[in-house]
């Protein structure tokens, strides 16, 4: 650490997310290279040597970076369509439209996407692609791109889906893959850009796309393919009424079960949504140590119901939040998902009693490591971890008057972002993006979405 570049914030609350929640109310942080080296209450070490910065933190909060667990970058190209269905019909609205996407449309997207995400204070993303068009270019490749030009921490989940309309399944026979197609295409993408590491950038999930758009047998062979590899699995389960119904009637048991039969419940997996959830499956997703992403932006959108998120944390499911698809969560900030998932789940039997601030503040950061298997390495500030960090700004109009500064962030409108960093790289300075041009991202992204509504539309 001796020959390290050091940055040295001081005079900023902290909130750590640690084991034991400390917090500081004016402490300073020492970043040395890509990790903390130090922090603690009151004024940094004296005589550091090699410190390339000082930033005084005054009147702003500290947390780590935000962890976003659910997404799908694409859909930042059909914002604001099917705004008043549910998940089934939205979706039969929407697949004739992806399944003409194509390796510009998803790379435009996917810097759409990143950038809202990381000038909100995400320093960790995934995106969930599962839309492979035939002919439509390098689509994992494109996505990867975005991500290491903007900066963040990246996980790919490597989505498939192999069961069209004349199987059974919702989406278009012209927009899914051959069973050996999707596996042998998601082990060429764990092979070419998996990072093992515990530093990595970029890591590579195996993601078929939920129960009712992919066959058993790829259910099967991708939770073999995927313990073989070394790597994640994830999926949608549990989402809706109407995917609870498919299943009993395709199968003769809920989505849980279900999943369970196939392979899919582990210390390695993590689902999305998860909203009918019942005492039995909340039971089962703790006892195995599955993961859950939940998206209560998205879920409210498409009235799919809210889930159970303080039954399952009192039951030890590991719980991150997700922004969920832009064509679901037309914002596409992780920011407002703290605020939305304290106030959702306080519509839910445990009212008041459901969700605090900092309960909600942990969901976003290491709830969030921790369903993506990186909870050793980021997910709350300590010293040996990764500098994956945020300063919010708390002393202006919007928050001054709040004296704590987690129910500020929390409770209070979107906190501007003065800066975030990612492996000890500053990516985010006064709201705006350091790494990527946000003006010509905005005009790509509008640029990609009327050429895919044209096609769409057969002009």
């Amino acid at each position: 650490m001796a020959a390290a570049q050091r940055v040295v914030i001081e005079n900023a609350a902290i909130a750590t997310v640690d084991a034991h929640d400390t917090e500081y109310a004016e402490g300073h942080v020492v970043i040395a290279g890509n990790r903390i080296e130090s922090l603690g209450a009151g004024r940094a070490p004296e005589g550091l040597e090699n410190v390339v910065r000082r930033v005084d933190a005054t009147g702003h909060l500290v947390t780590p970076g935000l962890v976003n667990t659910h997404h799908h970058f694409y859909q930042w190209i059909t914002r604001g369509l099917a705004t008043d269905h549910n998940l089934f019909d939205w979706l039969v609205a929407l697949y004739p439209t992806w399944a003409r996407i194509d390796e510009p449309m998803v790379y435009a997207a996917a810097q759409g996407s990143l950038a809202m995400m990381a000038r909100g204070g995400v320093t960790t993303a995934m995106d969930h692609h599962y839309v492979f068009p035939k002919t439509a270019g390098d689509l994992s490749g494109a996505i990867i791109r975005a991500a290491r030009e903007t900066g963040v921490r990246f996980t790919l989940a490597r989505g498939s889906m192999d069961r069209g309309e004349k199987d059974g399944g919702l989406p278009p026979d012209f927009a899914v893959e051959t069973l050996e197609g999707a596996l042998a295409a998601t082990e060429a993408t764990v092979g070419q850009h998996h990072d093992p590491s515990s530093d990595a950038m970029t890591q590579v999930a195996v993601a078929p796309c939920s129960p009712f758009s992919v066959s058993t047998e790829l259910l099967k062979e991708g939770a073999e393919l995927a313990r073989r590899l070394g790597v994640r699995l994830h999926t949608h389960g549990s989402e809706t009424v109407e995917e609870e119904k498919f299943c009993q009637e395709q199968f003769g048991m809920g989505p849980t079960d279900y999943l369970e039969s196939t392979g899919w419940l582990g210390e390695d997996v993590w689902m999305a949504h998860c909203v009918h959830m019942n005492d039995s499956d909340i039971a089962a997703f703790a006892r195995t140590g599955t993961g859950v992403a939940h998206c209560p932006s998205s879920n409210a959108r498409l009235a799919a119901g809210i889930a159970r998120v303080p039954d399952m944390l009192a039951a030890g499911v590991p719980v991150g939040l997700g922004v969920d698809g832009t064509a679901s969560n037309e914002s596409g900030e992780l920011h407002t998902e703290l605020r939305n998932a304290l106030l959702v789940n306080r519509l839910g039997k445990h009212r008041e009693a459901a969700l605090n601030a900092r309960q909600a503040l942990r969901l976003g950061t290491y709830g969030g490591a921790q369903v993506l298997g990186r909870a050793a390495e980021t997910g709350s500030l300590e010293p040996g971890k990764l500098a994956d960090l945020v300063l919010w700004k708390l002393d202006t109009l919007a928050h001054a008057s709040i004296a704590d500064p987690v129910t500020a962030l929390v409770l209070g409108a979107a906190a501007p972002v003065t800066a975030s960093f990612v492996n000890g790289r500053q990516i985010v300075e006064n709201g705006r993006l350091l790494t990527v041009d946000e003006d010509a991202i905005a005009r790509s992204t509008r640029q990609e979405a009327q050429r895919l509504a044209r096609i769409a539309a057969g002009g």
